[in-house]
Order: structure tokens, then sequence, then C-alpha cells
């Protein structure tokens, strides 16, 4: 997903770990449906998170799809639940576009690729510097998303033919989002909240993420 314009965050819980009463609260038997310790494959992983993001949050009548191309979101219609739908069956490209969908609200989650418009890659330095602006909060989020997978998590500039601008001050920004998340200088969405709470119970036996697992040098 190419994002070249703001959005809007929506207010939560301070605390990563803590997941608010408006989601069904899961028992760890319900959560555990099978064993991520033992998947040694990112097919296996993939399968394991489809299976667990659309348990968890079935009360959003969302799915989680593989994707053959580019990711997209598509509401609900027809009966039929909305669908997040990430890239070429990538782990990363999943957790990338849950972030998306997390920090969405209820109105843009009615409209086509949560109504935003797409900038393909070979941006001009002004609008990569819009995509930047506008990609600090998701790659926060999912560095949150895959640190509790136990996953290596990096920044994406996305803009290979085009003015990739200055890494190093997006990665600083990337980086300063997630201190101010644990800070409680920024608020992360519910469901994000929610998502980090149900992984963490299955991967870390309900350990919450800590500050100091996040550190500058890893994006570099």
């Amino acid at each position: 997903m190419h994002l070249l314009q703001l959005q809007l965050e929506v207010t939560t819980s301070l605390l990563v770990s803590t997941h608010s009463t408006t989601a069904p609260v899961l028992t760890p038997d319900q959560v555990q449906r099978s064993s991520w310790q033992k998947l040694t494959t990112e097919p296996e992983q993939v399968d394991w998170l489809i299976l667990h993001f659309n348990h968890w949050f079935s009360h959003h009548n969302v799915t989680l799809v593989k994707g053959e191309f580019e990711p997209e979101y598509f509401p609900a219609e027809n009966g039929q639940p909305a669908r997040i739908q990430f890239a070429h069956g990538f782990f990363n490209s999943a957790l990338h576009e849950i972030s998306h969908w997390t920090i969405s609200g209820a109105q843009r989650r009615l409209l086509p690729d949560l109504g935003y418009w797409y900038a393909p890659d070979g941006r001009t330095a002004e609008q990569q510097a819009l995509f930047e602006q506008v990609e600090i909060k998701p790659q926060a989020i999912e560095w949150l998303f895959a640190t509790a997978f136990g996953r290596k998590f990096r920044v994406s500039l996305d803009n290979l033919t085009g003015d990739s601008g200055n890494g190093q001050q997006f990665k600083d920004n990337v980086f300063s989002q997630v201190q101010r998340y644990f800070s409680g200088e920024a608020k992360l969405p519910d469901d994000a909240a929610h998502f980090i709470y149900y992984i963490c119970l299955c991967t870390r036996n309900g350990l919450a993420l800590q500050r100091d697992e996040f550190k500058r040098e890893q994006l570099d």
C-alpha cells in the first residue's frame, strides 16, 4: 500500500500490552490454535498469521488474504467481509498492510484501499517526502508487530526508481515514533494494541513488549 495523504490515528490505549473491552477477550486456549514455536518455514508462518488474525478480528468482519500481486484493501460488500490483501504471500507484507488497517478509522474501512490514492515507484523528492511522512506511524507499528513475532524489521522507502529521500532521517522518525508509543506521548490504535496483545500471548507467553527491545541501530 502506497500512501500520499495524511491519515488520522485512532485514539486508544497507552500500552502495547493492553486490549480494550470492545474486542472479544479470548482465553489462551482459544488464541493458541496452533503452536507458533513449531513453525519453521515462511509459508507455515503466513498460514498461522492468516488463521489467527481472522480469528482475533472476526468481530470486525474482515479477513486477511494472500495476494498474487500488489497489496490492496477491499471493503465489505455483497455480504462478504472486507479483505486485507497482502503481496505475494510475504509475511512482512501482511504485517505492513495490517498496520495500515489498524490506523484507519471506521469510515476509511468503508473505502477501497482505505480511501488513499496510489503513487507508483518513481516518485519525485516532494512526493517521497510526503510518502515518508505518512509512513512513519504504520512502519513504527509494523516494527512492534515484527518484534512481537521475533522477526527482523526493515524500514521501506519503496521508491527504487525515484528519489528515495533521506533514509537516515526516516529511520530516526520511525524509531522516535516507537519511543512515543512506549512513553505514552502517542497512543496506539485499539486494533494494533489488540493484535500485539494476542501475538505476545502466543509467541512470548504473554510477555509484553519492552521499550529496550527497540534500538535505533537495529534499523541500519
